[in-house]
């Protein structure tokens, strides 16, 4: 009954965890549009549809005030803004030779139809029935309602100067940028700044007596030479190239005070990529060889538990603005190890992948949960100002070409290259996902 009763918890706490992760990414791709939404609103640019998520609509509502469709949709992993004639491949007179088309057709429809009823076809003479009569006039009533609204107001996307087409395309990575930094504001200020603390561990037992320099159990690390620490990177950034036997100045609140203390390092520091953690325990002496017997023995065995510490007012301020800062840092090394083979490619993850380690960062407290949701913040705000086609980065770069030359590139061209784009990106998704669960 306990195995039961814990297994059942136990996924009620995975659902839950799915669920929150959703919601994180959900609100992040909400406020992202909402910025796109909110600089084309107050630049001129025509919206015709604001929705939150994709498929089938939930929920309709338009503005009477603006006309703009409000939408809440079936598949809640994404959102749009839709701005009136952003992804054109037709040019305006085609459009309207189509408009122009219709009622042409119509007319001879109806035609055929005179021509048909002339022929002796006498079924076509009957009264339309009840149902066609009410169909006609359902559609009349909607035809009704619809123009009770107003037409959204304003210029197409692509007739709009450049300089007003950038601000709206960079205005979504912004908005994700200041929700996360408010996040960390929060987490800050609440929780506090996030810190490492050595401790000993439980899988290790020291031999008795045996005494050891530098870093101590219980040791609250803020700073390397100077160096603030807010991930693993700045360690290995205040460590990288440094030799054995050099001396660091480490930060550290011991026994409830803040103290400078010496630390000669264990080993040398030549730190291979951003996940290269070990050049971290080795060098600074929490993992330990002596060679007894010709052999290589483990003495020392210390880890790095995740530890919070409080800021003043403007201390946090400032350690929040580092943080997004460092962040932001950490993606644009990642994809730029990637690049160079530094790291494997199942380093990376597509959407299952974060949305699994969403789900379980969401549910270790509420400081895990800002902590994550700020990253995926930061993450889509870096990630869509990068020149990659269909990402807002690429949509700016044409823009200032369009900006340079004074007219744009071929809107059928630009088109394709962001199809291509959006292929890409599916399928790299798809890609790093398989390669992450498979391997």
């Amino acid at each position: 009954m306990l195995v039961n009763l814990l297994s059942f918890a136990g996924v009620m706490k995975t659902i839950g965890g799915v669920a929150l992760a959703v919601v994180i990414l959900l609100a992040m791709v909400t406020i992202h549009e909402f910025g796109h939404y909110i600089a084309g609103r107050l630049l001129g640019f025509k919206i015709t549809e604001f929705a939150v998520g994709f498929g089938p609509a939930l929920f309709k509502k338009r503005s009477k005030k603006t006309g703009v469709l409000f939408a809440l949709r079936l598949v809640p992993l994404g959102g749009y803004c839709a701005f009136d004639g952003e992804d054109e491949d037709l040019s305006k007179k085609e459009d309207e030779d189509n408009e122009e088309d219709e009622p042409f057709e119509e007319m001879t429809a109806q035609k055929e139809g005179n021509s048909e009823n002339e022929g002796g076809m006498s079924e076509t003479n009957e009264t339309p029935s009840v149902t066609e009569s009410e169909e006609t006039e359902d559609k009349n009533e909607d035809k009704k309602k619809e123009d009770d609204y107003p037409e959204p107001q304003g210029a197409r996307f692509n007739d709009q100067p450049p300089w007003k087409r950038i601000i709206v395309l960079i205005a979504g990575a912004t908005m994700n940028y200041l929700l996360a930094l408010f996040l960390i504001i929060l987490m800050f200020a609440c929780v506090g700044r996030p810190v490492y603390t050595v401790a000993e561990s439980d899988k290790f037992q020291p031999a008795a007596g045996q005494t050891f320099e530098g870093l101590q159990a219980g040791d609250t690390i803020l700073e390397i030479d100077g160096k603030t620490l807010y991930m693993l990177t700045d360690w290995q950034d205040a460590l990288n190239g440094k030799k054995k036997g050099d001396v660091v100045d480490v930060l550290v609140i011991r026994d409830g005070k803040k103290q400078t203390i010496p630390v000669s390092l264990y080993a040398d520091a030549n730190v291979k990529n951003m996940s290269d953690s070990n050049v971290i325990f080795y060098s600074l002496g929490l993992v330990v060889h002596e060679e007894v017997d010709g052999e290589k023995q483990l003495v020392r065995y210390l880890e790095l538990h995740s530890q919070t510490v409080r800021d003043g007012f403007f201390p946090t301020i400032g350690h929040s603005f580092m943080y997004s800062f460092k962040l932001g840092g950490s993606v644009l090394r990642s994809l730029g190890e990637l690049i160079t083979g530094k790291i494997g490619i199942k380093a990376m993850g597509g959407p299952v992948t974060t949305i699994s380690v969403t789900a379980e960062a969401a549910t270790n407290g509420f400081a895990s949960f800002l902590n994550i949701a700020a990253l995926i913040g930061v993450n889509l705000a870096v990630f869509n100002l990068l020149p990659v086609p269909a990402l807002d980065g690429c949509k700016v770069i044409f823009c200032i070409i369009e900006w340079i030359r004074k007219k744009p590139i071929n809107r059928k061209v630009e088109t394709i290259i962001n199809l291509v784009g959006i292929i890409f990106l599916l399928g790299f998704a798809v890609l790093v996902d398989l390669l992450h669960f498979i391997l």
